[in-house]
């Protein structure tokens, strides 16, 4: 897997803190890794981008964005509003292929959701990935309306034939209601995918040497990790009979 896209199933889902976790527990299994930001929108030159704080908080890593837009808008607007070229899905697809020929893994982070649009003609992440051959992995949030967003997503790549690696929760609450707790079970369900991890809530506050200790606690095996999704189902998930009638 030299090269692994992440998409989130929305803003504000926790990709990036999800991103750089995935890049501290690689790092810290002996692995060079790179983080592509295609396209950072809402941030003026100069101010830290997102592949700026994934190689903040991960380590060493290389961090790279192709483009820049000062407006927090979908790419696309953000290029043509600023009266700037965007960045095209192959473009992606060719910066991400030249770093995993320097490093043993790629994380291409998306802006947003997995179809939103990077250029005029409605090019996405997802033609990026495709183009890549490249697995996603699939950023949610914990409590309620994940469920449809998630499963929307899944369907999309597979109608397009690309490979669901699995779904991370990018922010777990330190007490979860009862909508997240159930999603632990459902998620993998709709998304028809491994759940392969949940950071905690607040993770990206952490300083950036307790935040690449703990990572390798929240990701799965597959992702370098030590998290044990049977576990934290037992532990989070209620009784699937509770409040039930006799």
């Amino acid at each position: 897997m030299p090269v692994l896209v992440i998409t989130g199933t929305g803003t504000e889902v926790g990709k990036t803190v999800a991103t750089a976790a995935v890049a501290a527990a690689a790092v810290g299994a002996g692995r060079t890794v790179a983080v592509l930001k295609p396209a950072q929108t809402g941030v003026a030159p100069g101010e830290r981008g997102d592949a700026d704080e994934v190689a903040r908080l991960a380590g060493a890593v290389t961090a790279r964005e192709l483009a820049r837009f000062p407006e927090p808008l979908a790419p696309a607007t953000a290029a043509r509003r600023a009266g700037l070229a965007p960045v095209h899905p192959y473009e992606v697809a060719e910066a991400a292929a030249k770093l995993a020929t320097e490093h043993d893994l790629v994380l291409v982070e998306g802006a947003g959701g997995l179809l939103v649009h990077f250029d005029a003609a409605g090019g996405t992440l997802a033609d990026a990935a495709r183009l890549l051959r490249a697995p996603v992995l699939v950023v949610a949030s914990a409590g309620l309306g994940t469920l449809n967003t998630t499963e929307l997503t899944a369907r999309e790549l597979r109608v397009r034939g690309l490979d669901l690696l699995g779904v991370v929760i990018g922010s777990w609450p330190e007490q979860a209601d009862l909508a997240s707790r159930c999603n632990v079970a459902d998620l993998p369900h709709v998304a028809g995918a491994p759940l392969l991890g949940a950071l905690p809530a607040g993770a990206g506050a952490l300083a950036p040497a307790d935040f690449r200790a703990a990572a390798p606690e929240w990701l799965a095996p597959r992702l370098n990790g030590r998290w044990d999704a049977e576990a934290f189902a037992l532990r989070e998930a209620p009784d699937p009979f509770a409040g039930t009638a006799d």
